[in-house]
């Protein structure tokens, strides 16, 4: 039977009175990054303040690890197993609009436009939270039985085109090599939940995300006469439409949800001619790797004799993009009595699968892993009136980070001892 340590142990009380203790610099670094934020494999701000602190805290550092990346090392003062926690380092090209006093006015270019640059996804915090575990767990090294590495990883938003980067570069790299890591834990803050609360779902938690490219070839004509071409903007809507009843109609929504969302339709360049082709790309959402297989199928057969019955042709495309983040069972199992310990039971939650997608997922196929969310929603907030991650209005409380630094320090010692 596996076992954990009790609520009651020296090692837990030093692990809590030195993140109460690191709350305020935890805070302090949040808004220094968030003040100065950066778009993923571009975070050379961000890396350096991080490398600088391990340093400081006497942690193996590594950087230039999938280009902006930093991996630190603490070992223990005891031989055990090795455990991983990440945080991720990217912004958003997103121009923010919260009122606070280190509101980011960065501004730059991303995929040739200018562009405000925010922490709408709340990676400041987790970065300033990772930093906060480092300080409490460095502070009990000689206690600890095993090594823990601290993943500080870049591009979790998607590298730039042209580039690799994220979670699949770290791995790619050897990010979970030398030592080799057991078992990987990280978390994310969102609105979904209050402050002070903690989420988190068995298996398949997060969706595997696809890239769809359409491209639907007809004949160009006058627009007073389209029985003279083949109108593509027609047969790229009734796609459209024939998509959706893909995750409606033809997999069994009751096994896993699923989406296909077009979010992009470009064709023509006057209002009365009609073009030859139209293109248009989209998203693919699954939670079942079984079904997510099939969707590619139906989709392609779908668009495919959809252009076909109007004498059109499609060309489709699907580039592979994340994984299902999945949540090892048994070491969820073995890990939600540490939540619920360090966050109260009543604060501890299971999550629905979302259809939202994490880069988190490549470290979960290397090794078994736990992704939980870190609820940051002012009390006085509902979920429908707050901003979701991703909003020019996304805000974080701050109240709720010391909540996190306890929990991924806590999971780490706890896995680390157990039987």
């Amino acid at each position: 039977m596996t076992t954990t340590l009790s609520a009651d142990t020296t090692l837990d009380r030093q692990i809590d009175q030195a993140a109460a203790k690191a709350e305020s610099t935890v805070i302090s670094c949040r808004r220094d990054i968030h003040e100065h934020p950066e778009l993923g494999n571009r975070e050379f701000r961000t890396s350096k303040l991080v490398a600088d602190r391990l340093h400081e805290l006497g942690i193996e550092t590594r950087t230039g690890v999938a280009h902006t990346g930093v991996v630190g090392v603490l070992r223990g003062g005891k031989p055990g197993r090795v455990v991983a926690l990440r945080a991720d380092m990217d912004a958003l090209p997103v121009t923010e609009q919260v009122d606070v006093p280190f509101k980011s006015k960065v501004r730059t270019t991303y995929n040739g436009q200018e562009v405000g640059v925010m922490h709408a996804c709340g990676h400041d915090a987790h970065v300033a939270i990772l930093l906060g575990v480092a300080e409490v767990l460095s502070g009990i090294r000689k206690e600890i039985p095993g090594t823990v590495v601290f993943l500080f990883q870049p591009a979790e938003e998607g590298a730039p085109e042209g580039e690799e980067g994220g979670a699949e570069l770290m791995v790619k790299e050897g990010a979970l090599d030398n030592p080799r890591v057991d078992a990987v834990f990280g978390l994310h803050v969102t609105s979904r939940y209050p402050v002070q609360t903690i989420a988190f779902t068995p298996g398949a938690e997060l969706a595997a995300v696809d890239t769809l490219k359409i491209k639907v070839h007809g004949k160009q004509t006058h627009g007073a006469y389209p029985w003279l071409g083949v109108d593509p903007i027609v047969v790229a809507a009734q796609i459209i439409l024939g998509l959706q009843t893909i995750p409606s109609r033809q997999v069994d929504s009751s096994l896993a949800p699923s989406i296909v969302t077009i979010g992009i339709i470009r064709g023509g360049v006057r209002n009365n001619i009609i073009p030859d082709e139209v293109d248009m790309t989209g998203t693919i959402r699954s939670l079942d790797a079984k079904m997510r297989d099939e969707i590619h199928m139906r989709i392609k057969r779908t668009a495919e004799n959809i252009a076909k019955s109007a004498g059109a042709t499609a060309d489709v495309t699907i580039e592979r993009g994340y994984p299902i983040t999945w949540n090892d069972p048994a070491l969820t199992e073995k890990m939600a009595p540490t939540l619920r310990r360090v966050a109260g039971a009543q604060n501890v939650m299971t999550a629905h699968a979302s259809l939202g997608a994490e880069d988190f997922a490549f470290y979960q196929q290397k090794v078994p892993g736990l992704f939980f969310w870190l609820g940051t929603r002012p009390a006085n907030e509902t979920a429908e009136e707050a901003a979701s991650n991703h909003s020019p209005l996304f805000y974080v409380d701050e109240s709720g980070l010391a909540l996190g630094v306890r929990a991924m320090s806590h999971v780490a010692i706890d896995y680390l001892t157990a039987k």
